[in-house]
């Protein structure tokens, strides 16, 4: 079996139609792209207890969230290590390795869900998953830009745009798994027809003779198919669990049968008719003749440059993709409630991996046209202006709500996510184009560790900068409620406010609800810091890429 999956036994023959590669790398990393819709799982990963409202005892949103960063952080791990074993086992054995533990990622995490054990979960989806994303991810790229060394960034926007899409299905998907499996917890009633009681900031009220946690709905708080009102705590289920079986299932099969079907050209192997570029064009573009070792590329100021170039690009993207429906929601769903419910946010996230995969496609490929220097130039010129022009739609939008600013951020967040995807599926050309072809397998498994390191910034200043946000928005609104209202709307003073806040009792859209006519709800201004800090890292990008020369002859590898 395993003689089967080793490289030397999948060398296509000379008549080998090299347009069959393609479809078994976007068939791959269809499926692993899924990971950029993880958003579509933190609504109900954080009610998984409360189901129609967050628990006391349910994981919070920052918690969630760090699954999708340590699966992020163990894609770059294993991508780094894996590279040089891709050089050597080829293709075949390592997408194998990638469906396993992607799949088996899955059902660990589905474990964890169901057994109420969060490290569970980022064992499963973080860790196992997180290496099977890697294993994943490299698997397509060396060998793509090996058979068709005429188009490398078309090569390498095919085998990545199918990442970028990989939320395009799951999103959908996952959002019918979750209502098929879902099932509405005990209702008792409206507010104001239950007896509550509050103790240690949770609610809680007599059930069948005895006392039992409660969730309480406000009106501002219920979607259109949850009837405000108090509802028994661990009695009904978000899906996510059974969701995150049968995916596993689901992944592990199309993996497999792609990862048979891939193919490596014979050693020297060229397209008919094709040439390299003439040497003053190819030096115009920096793309070299010569190949550099996997190891001396580490030696190489240009590496880190790039290094910093991928790192700060996907800081900028990865931190607004794991929370992008939370973010749609809180900015335009409280101010423009009947455009922005569920359903639209869900579309959003689908319109992100839409924009994500067009973007590595047609950026990548552009790159082939004015070089891959000035294609990141543009990302960092262009990402700076765009990510500035987030926090002033969302302070107008406060002050006057409007569709018109709906469609700015619409239009601003694509664009910047097009430009997201384009960096991935581009940064394996330049690699190219710097150290050459021979290793670019193994150097670009190395790069992603700044992937790695994204995923952990990226989603600790959004969750850090907007926790700060949303606990001093709190602060401000708290002290514009009148107390008597608060002690009947939660059963305790002012002076708990920081256990009923813990507790997930007291949010911002309750007490809006309480709130003098006319406040303006803070909602849509949490994500603003998060803004001007992406824009900051956008412009250190910037330089870097401006620094990029072509190597010193000296690293180059002697024939």
């Amino acid at each position: 079996m395993l003689d089967a999956l080793k490289k030397e036994r999948i060398v296509a023959d000379p008549d080998f139609n090299r347009w069959r590669v393609p479809p078994a790398s976007i068939a791959i990393h269809l499926c692993i792209g899924s990971v950029y819709a993880w958003s579509i799982f933190n609504p109900p990963l954080t009610r998984v207890h409360g189901v129609v409202a967050p628990a006391a005892s349910d994981w919070d949103l920052g918690s969630v969230v760090w699954v999708f960063s340590v699966a992020i952080v163990f894609l770059g791990l294993t991508a780094a290590v894996a590279g040089r074993w891709l050089e050597t086992v080829g293709p075949r054995m390592v997408g194998v390795a990638a469906a396993l533990c992607w799949g088996g990622g899955f059902a660990l995490g589905g474990l964890g869900i169901l057994s109420d054990q969060l490290w569970l979960l980022y064992l499963g989806y973080g860790v196992l998953g997180g290496a099977g994303l890697g294993l994943g991810y490299v698997s397509p790229v060396s060998t793509l830009i090996r058979w068709f060394p005429d188009r490398r960034g078309m090569a390498t926007g095919m085998a990545i745009m199918g990442f970028g899409g990989g939320a395009m299905i799951a999103a959908p998907l996952k959002e019918w798994l979750l209502g098929l499996y879902a099932r509405a917890p005990q209702y008792l009633g409206a507010s104001d027809e239950v007896s509550l009681v509050t103790e240690g900031g949770r609610r809680l009220a007599e059930v069948g003779g005895q006392l039992r946690e409660v969730v309480v709905v406000g009106a501002h708080e219920a979607a259109s198919s949850i009837s405000p009102g108090v509802y028994v705590v661990d009695t009904g289920s978000t899906g996510v669990a059974a969701t995150f079986f049968t995916l596993g299932i689901v992944y592990l099969v199309v993996m497999l049968v792609a990862a048979f079907s891939y193919r490596v050209p014979p050693e020297g192997w060229t397209p008919p008719g094709w040439t390299p570029p003439h040497p003053s064009r190819a030096a115009v573009k920096m793309i070299t003749r010569h190949h550099v070792d996997i190891d001396q590329a580490l030696r190489t100021p240009q590496f880190y440059l790039l290094w910093i170039v991928l790192c700060f690009n996907v800081t900028a993207g990865i931190g607004v993709l794991g929370v992008a429906k939370t973010m749609m929601t809180e900015i335009f769903g409280t101010t423009l409630p009947t455009v922005v419910d569920g359903a639209f946010a869900a579309t959003y996230v689908l319109m992100i991996s839409v924009f994500n995969m067009a973007g590595r496609f047609a950026w990548a490929s552009f790159s082939d046209v004015i070089g891959r220097k000035s294609t990141y130039t543009v990302f960092f010129v262009l990402g700076t202006a765009l990510y500035l022009s987030i926090p002033y739609t969302a302070q107008q939008v406060s002050a006057s709500p409007s569709v018109s600013w709906l469609v700015v951020f619409y239009a601003a967040t694509m664009i910047i996510f097009t430009m997201y995807g384009g960096g991935f599926a581009t940064i394996p050309a330049y690699l190219a184009d710097i150290f050459g072809t021979k290793f670019v397998g193994g150097i670009h498994g190395r790069l992603l560790t700044a992937w790695s390191t994204a995923g952990v910034l990226g989603p600790l200043a959004i969750t850090s900068l907007r926790a700060s946000a949303a606990r001093g928005a709190i602060d401000e609104l708290a002290a514009k409620v009148d107390p008597a209202a608060f002690r009947a709307e939660f059963g305790a003073g002012l002076g708990e406010l920081d256990a009923l806040v813990q507790a997930k009792t007291v949010t911002i859209a309750k007490l809006m609800e309480l709130a003098p006519p006319g406040t303006v709800d803070p909602s849509s201004t949490l994500y603003n810091s998060t803004m001007l800090v992406m824009a900051g890292l956008l412009v250190v990008a910037l330089i870097a890429n401006a620094l990029v020369r072509p190597v010193d002859p000296k690293h180059h590898l002697r024939e």
